[in-house]
């Protein structure tokens, strides 16, 4: 049971976790370029497109500690230290996407070309940087995992 949790777990970071990353990386570039060509449609598309795909598997990646936490509760490592610090960047990873990064791409997709602004764009893109980060740090840790007897 614990191969096929942990299998779910990671095709399920894969297959939402990724895209979250991706589209919310491109989102910034592509708000820029809606605001150079305010009459470009497709550039508006592009970012209603992009935070369409950032809101839904942001959703749907939450069925990744749902797994992570079924996984970890049948090897026995709920109280590891890697294990919760995992946890705490997960949740500061959700947080700033919640709070930080979907808001504001949802305020320049309302705002259209005429309501944004480059420093929006910016500070877009740091905070997605962040979340990132936040990405990697978690996924470097379930790899590593500090102090695990499997000699990896």
């Amino acid at each position: 049971m614990t191969k096929f949790l942990l299998a779910v777990h990671v095709l399920a970071a894969i297959v939402a976790i990724g895209p979250v990353t991706v589209a919310a990386s491109m989102f910034p570039p592509a708000a820029r370029r809606a605001l150079e060509a305010p009459d470009d449609l497709r550039a508006a598309e592009t970012v209603q497109l992009l935070h369409r795909i950032c809101r839904v598997y942001a959703v749907v990646g939450v069925v990744v500690p749902v797994f992570g936490f079924a996984t970890a509760s049948t090897m026995h490592v709920l109280g590891s230290a890697w294990l919760i610090t995992s946890i705490a960047l997960t949740a500061l990873a959700a947080l700033v996407l919640a709070a930080l990064v979907l808001p504001r791409q949802s305020a320049l997709v309302e705002a259209g070309a005429g309501g944004g602004t480059r420093q929006m764009t910016r500070q877009l893109a740091m905070f997605t940087g962040v979340f990132n980060l936040l990405w990697a740090a978690v996924t470097v840790l379930m790899i590593v995992r500090p102090g695990s007897t499997t000699g990896a």
